[in-house]
Parts: C-alpha cells; sequence; structure tokens
C-alpha cells in the first residue's frame, strides 16, 4: 500500500473544513486557476525576499511560502466546492508550480544561503521527482504518494527552515528527500512497467510450413 504524503493526510483529515474554506473563498467568484496565480505571486514574493538576502529575507520568505502552501490548498478546495475541475486547470497548476518552484530556489541562490551546488542539485532533484510522477502517470502507473519528498513536504522544509535561519541545511535536506524520492519512483516504475510486458508465448505464433 503507498503511504500518503503527510500534507494530503493532513488534508484529508481536514475534508469538512477544506469544504468550507472552498465554500467561503468560491464566494469571491475566482475560479480556482485564478488562485493559482495568486499562489505563484505569492512564490514569487518569496524568492524575491529570499533574492535580498540576510535572516530578514529568510524569514520573510518562510512565511510567504506557508502563505503559497495556503493558496495551494485554497485552489483545490475551491475546484472541488464548485465542481470546476478541468484537464486544462490541472495542467496550469502543475506547470506553475514547477514556475514557482524554480523562482523560490533561484531566489535562495542569489541570496546566498547555501552553496550553488547543492541548490542545483536540491532543484534538479524536485524537478526530477515531479517528472517521474507526470511520466509514470502517463505510462498508467500511479506515483502518487510514492516517497517522502513531494512538493508539499520540500516546501515545508524550506519554509521551518528558513524560520529558524537554518536554510542552508535545509536545503541539503531537501536535496536527499527529493534524491530518495527519485529514486525510489524511478524504482518503483520500472518494477511496474516490467510487470505489464509478458514475453510473448512463442507456442502461440504460427509456425512455418513443412517443406
Amino acid at each position: 500500500m503507498e503511504a500518503a504524503p503527510m500534507l494530503d493526510r493532513l488534508r484529508s483529515r481536514l475534508g469538512s473544513s477544506l469544504s468550507s474554506v472552498g465554500s467561503f473563498f468560491a464566494r469571491l467568484d475566482l475560479s480556482p486557476t485564478a488562485w493559482t496565480v495568486v499562489g505563484l505571486v505569492v512564490s514569487l514574493l518569496a524568492a524575491w525576499a529570499y533574492s535580498s538576502g540576510g535572516y530578514s529575507g529568510e524569514l520573510l520568505g518562510g512565511v510567504l511560502i506557508l502563505v503559497s502552501g495556503w493558496f495551494d490548498i485554497v485552489d483545490g478546495a475551491v475546484a472541488r466546492v464548485t465542481g470546476r475541475t478541468s484537464a486544462r486547470g490541472a495542467f496550469l497548476d502543475s506547470t506553475l508550480d514547477r514556475v514557482a518552484e524554480v523562482a523560490l530556489f533561484t531566489g535562495i541562490l542569489l541570496g546566498g544561503y547555501a552553496s550553488p551546488v547543492y541548490v542545483l542539485v536540491a532543484l534538479s532533484f524536485s524537478l526530477l521527482v515531479s517528472y517521474t510522477r507526470a511520466k509514470g502517470d502517463a505510462l498508467g502507473v500511479k506515483l502518487a504518494g510514492v516517497g517522502i519528498g513531494e512538493r508539499s513536504e520540500r516546501l515545508l522544509i524550506l519554509a521551518l527552515s528558513s524560520l529558524v535561519g537554518l536554510l542552508g541545511w535545509g536545503i541539503l535536506l531537501v536535496a536527499l528527500v527529493a534524491a530518495f524520492t527519485f529514486v525510489e519512483r524511478s524504482y518503483t516504475a520500472v518494477r511496474a512497467l516490467g510487470r505489464s510486458q509478458k514475453p510473448k508465448d512463442i507456442s502461440t505464433e504460427p509456425q512455418p510450413a513443412s517443406l
């Protein structure tokens, strides 16, 4: 059985509360995609805060990551309450999440909170985690919940480490959990795809006529 990501388990336990959140924000008559864009804007502000450097930038960046995470919850809650889910919305949500993540790591890099090599490794494995899930879904292998380094967990690590002034260590931890998750997802996908490709039974193939 696949273990659901920590924040996804929390969302499931708070189902009724999130429905109330969705109903409240739905009154503002904004689409789920609009709330996704709001979350992106907040993430870009977090990246800007990080780029300024110092603990003040680190603290503000951490707070803004938590705010952007809140809007991640809002867009999903509004979509469920209003029934306005669509393939286009899912595509935009996933794509803008990647844009936000690249922006955040760029801001952290410019702020000098960690070695550029560590930031690059953390970003690279973070994107690979997302890629393996998308590719797995396209091939019929569900990888949601596989690994401990999904986007919500990675952002939570960045936010909390920022709040306590240890963002450099947070980057290292993100790199480790993302790398582990990438390897675990790749292994899971390869095994699942290997089982789905059954070898041909040569006994059922037509045999050439005897001469």
